[in-house]
């Protein structure tokens, strides 16, 4: 098992990790005990008003494929990435961009989401973009980056905390569909990283 796909099953173990303990923490709803006339306890299940956040924010960190093509140039590959999301005025729908680099090439991914408000300063989001990957060949191949070789499609599910008013970090799987050339595999990709929240 080569060291980047060590790393890049740490990162979605810790990402796991991360999300499990905000929603736990967080909870989606709150109960309370009603007295009635009759003394009967009715218990209540009432939402969070002020779960999740909005604004915008961009932010940085590392970024893995834990999938390979099984071409040259298509292996597994970790590096970085940097990603933004500017929320869309009374929509829970979100612009977000990222752009995932490797050593030797990129793809840059604008997507649309749909923002789900879990927990307290915590959303979860689900949605859909496309991936550009840099036109960087070698021998007539694109250059391998943390999502595929080639453009193509991308599903992307993820989280997204506010530690504080200024700080956010987040974490997300993305699937580029049919992502390398000369090949029906499809790539999968590991994000995570802090931001600054304006």
């Amino acid at each position: 098992m080569t060291s980047s796909l060590k790393v890049s099953r740490a990162i979605a173990a810790a990402s796991v990790l991360a999300a499990s303990s905000i929603l736990l923490s967080g909870g989606i709803a709150s109960a309370q005990s009603v007295n009635s006339t009759t003394n009967a306890d009715v218990i209540v299940f009432t939402g969070n008003p002020k779960n999740g956040f909005d604004g915008a924010y961009i932010g940085a960190g590392p970024s893995g494929s834990v999938t390979n093509g099984g071409q040259a140039n298509t292996s597994a590959l970790f590096g970085g990435n940097i990603q933004g999301r500017i929320n869309i005025p009374n929509t829970p729908v979100s612009a977000r961009g990222s752009v995932l680099f490797g050593p030797n090439n990129a793809a840059i991914v604008p997507m649309l989401t749909y923002d789900v408000p879990v927990a307290k300063n915590t959303n979860v989001y689900v949605g859909g973009g496309y991936s550009f990957v840099e036109d960087k060949n070698s021998f007539g191949v694109k250059k391998n980056t943390p999502l595929g070789n080639k453009n193509a499609p991308v599903v992307v599910v993820g989280a997204e905390h506010s530690v504080t008013r200024d700080i956010v970090v987040y974490g997300d799987v993305k699937l580029g569909i049919r992502a390398y050339e000369n090949s029906p595999a499809s790539a999968v990709n590991l994000t995570a990283g802090a931001g600054y929240r304006f």
